[in-house]
């Protein structure tokens, strides 16, 4: 289990990199990928099949590479 922080969740907060004034850990999809299009959830739409829920202060509890089997 990793643990991500800077809330890398992209629900309400759709801001270009750089552009946040806080650290956010990089999503290991997105790196094992080289792209930066993998989000851990999204208002309304989707939630990552890696996403295993949200610590205090915003951070995000992910299994990559091995899918959340609690998504299915």
């Amino acid at each position: 289990m990793k643990k991500l922080t800077g809330a890398n969740l992209d629900i309400d907060l759709a801001s270009p990199p750089g552009a946040i004034p806080w650290q956010q850990a990089a999503c290991p999809w997105n790196e094992a990928e080289k792209t930066n299009q993998h989000r851990c959830a999204l208002k309304n739409v989707s939630i990552c099949p890696f996403f295993c829920g949200v610590e205090y202060l915003d951070t995000v509890l992910c299994s990559y590479p091995d899918e959340n089997p609690h998504l299915k």
